[in-house]
């Protein structure tokens, strides 16, 4: 990370969080490890970061390049950078919001990530709608559509900061994150941005995502987790041997950036209290 982009103070990977007498032990994941009780917790954790990390980028380059999952997991946070005074600070004028996937459907399809971010963010913040960028991902050319929408965007900062600034993801019980599933050809990209993915194992099963090479060259990359059900991927992201393709989000390596695990108790196998 760059010595001009001064970073808040976080704890050491591995660190315990005390919390009412009780504490988390944190997996060794690669990064670093934000491990609290519980997920409201975890939104909070987040939002705080999101919002320390975008004034900053403000503060150094006028702008702040951020990038959001869709589904249930993360929309939380989304509502709570919305309605809670402590986030609302936000500067969403000066925000470039960017889709990490999206998929093939309708925007006013249920499963469109666009759908459920413009109706939390996009309709209840001040984000300039020339600064809100959907994916239009039923072109036959939206992949590469939207990497020069991107490069575009990013051009006029000087060599080195031009990424995005923020990316938010999600873990999945197989591994997947963003729109990389297990085994696909796109988990082997080294140069595009964006990439058309098929994984037959899921519905809708047509995506445009963003690429590894290109989610691994962000300022911040925050990785979300939460409940029991993300207990297994994270045993195995810490110890088991899998490769990136077999277990995707083992590629998410951060090259001049930071890493960040944002877990409550149970994704860390932990049960409060025993």
């Amino acid at each position: 990370m760059p010595d001009a982009f001064n970073q808040p103070d976080r704890p050491d990977r591995g660190d315990i969080y005390a919390f009412d007498e009780e504490a988390i032990v944190a997996p060794p994941l690669p990064g670093e490890v934000v491990a609290v009780p519980t997920f409201d917790e975890v939104v909070d954790r987040v939002a705080a970061d999101l919002v320390a990390q975008a004034e900053q980028c403000v503060r150094q380059f006028g702008d702040f390049h951020l990038a959001l999952s869709g589904g249930r997991t993360p929309q939380p946070l989304y509502e709570r950078l919305m309605y809670d005074p402590r986030y609302r600070m936000l500067p969403w004028r000066r925000t470039h919001l960017w889709f990490v996937e999206e998929r093939c459907v309708p925007f006013d399809s249920p499963h469109s990530n666009y759908r459920e971010i413009s109706e939390t963010i996009g309709d209840h913040s001040d984000i300039p709608p020339d600064q809100f960028h959907p994916i239009f991902a039923e072109s036959p050319t939206a992949d590469t559509d939207y990497e020069t929408q991107i490069r575009e965007a990013l051009e006029w900062r000087e060599k080195g900061h031009d990424r995005l600034d923020f990316v938010l993801l999600t873990l999945g019980a197989d591994g997947h994150t963003a729109g990389l599933f297990p085994f696909d050809e796109a988990l082997d990209e080294n140069k595009r941005w964006m990439r058309r993915i098929r994984c037959t194992d899921v519905d809708p099963s047509e995506r445009v995502t963003m690429t590894l090479p290109f989610i691994n060259a962000a300022r911040f990359v925050a990785v979300l987790a939460g409940g029991y059900s993300k207990a297994e991927a994270v045993q195995r992201l810490a110890y088991g041997e899998e490769s990136p393709r077999e277990f995707p989000i083992k590629g998410v390596e951060p090259i001049a950036g930071e890493l960040m695990w944002y877990l409550d108790s149970e994704a860390c196998g932990q049960v409060m209290g025993e």
